[in-house]
């Protein structure tokens, strides 16, 4: 085995086991969010938080094993997130909504760009579809903010869509190396 096709499945194998880490945390905080969302008070507004920072942790870890250098702008941006999800908080699901649906738009931007350039790795499409969706969902929270009557729920879908896209990912992984 040469040391690139050595790295290649060192790497896939780190990222099958981030990527069912981050399927298991999407689904619970998803449902956690739809538990607490109907009042955006202190749990709510921790859970929002938590999610970006989730979000940093993650890609620090891949970082680390991957060494791409497009996850240091989603480090950036998704502590921006938090921060602004932190203050956003305070101000109310429209603001909460501008936001998540800001940071969705950039960090599915990101994620798009790190999956294209990991395709040869395999198990890469439901990364590039996640991102895609992510433009599409963060647009269309950012329409929301707008709307009457507007709802935290949409998050937690959201969440588990892209947790759902981690684990397939993460099974796809497996069966290309």
């Amino acid at each position: 085995m040469t040391a690139v096709a050595s790295s290649t499945g060192n790497t896939a194998q780190a990222l099958r086991k981030l990527y069912l880490v981050r399927f298991g945390f999407a689904v619970v905080w998803a449902a956690l969010l739809v538990l607490t969302s109907a009042n955006l008070g202190p749990v709510a507004i921790t859970l929002l938080v938590l999610y970006p920072l989730f979000d940093v942790a993650a890609a620090v870890v891949d970082a680390r094993s991957s060494h791409a250098p497009a996850l240091y702008v989603n480090i950036a941006i998704s502590l921006l997130a938090a921060v602004g999800l932190a203050i956003a908080g305070t101000a109310g699901i429209l603001a909460v909504l501008r936001v998540w649906g800001a940071w969705a738009i950039v960090a599915g931007l990101v994620q798009l760009f790190v999956a294209v350039s990991r395709r040869r790795m395999g198990g890469q499409w439901p990364m590039i579809l996640s991102g895609g969706i992510s433009v599409l969902a963060g647009s269309s929270f950012v329409v929301m903010a707008s709307a009457e009557h507007p709802t935290l729920a949409n998050l937690a879908g959201y969440a588990t869509i892209g947790g759902i896209f981690f684990l397939v990912s993460a099974l796809r992984l497996r069966r290309s190396v």
